[in-house]
């Protein structure tokens, strides 16, 4: 039985202001349905990605801004993060952990710039969306088997 991670709910204070900002990003816009009771639903894919966002008004409980550790898989961190850039988010400078197996919480040991031998899995740049959702770009060249 195949279980497909399809998408991800992202509690924000200001659903406008959200969709403005993920679609500044590049993520597609596919879904914008509200109705009369103030219910509201967006959804958004990011480019090249088959698992999506969703947020609006009425569909999280959450606090906004408490969704962390969002990964984005890119195979050059220093082009993507260019790109994320020039496109309006606030990025970290690009990382990589002193221990060497996966970045930590917040900025717990990290070491600046990319992993020295550019390792896949080992390099990453993080940004957070206007409420805080915390996301983190990972570079991957070369996926683990079965992956």
């Amino acid at each position: 039985m195949d279980l497909k991670f399809e998408v991800v709910v992202l509690p924000v204070s200001d659903v406008d202001r959200a969709k403005a900002f993920y679609e500044g990003l590049g993520f597609r816009l596919d879904v914008d349905h509200s109705d009369d009771e103030g219910f509201r639903v967006v959804h958004l894919t990011p480019p090249g990605s088959q698992c999506s966002i969703l947020f609006g008004n009425g569909v999280s409980n959450a606090a906004p801004g408490s969704v962390e550790g969002l990964h984005l898989i890119v195979d050059d961190i220093e082009a993507a993060r260019a790109e994320l850039l020039e496109r309006g988010a606030d990025m970290s400078e690009v990382f990589h952990d002193a221990g060497g197996v996966f970045h930590h919480a917040g900025e717990e040991g990290r070491v600046g710039g990319p992993e020295p031998e550019r390792a896949s899995y080992s390099s990453f740049a993080s940004f957070s969306d206007p409420d805080g959702n915390g996301w983190v770009l990972q570079e991957v060249t070369t996926r683990l088997p079965g992956r």
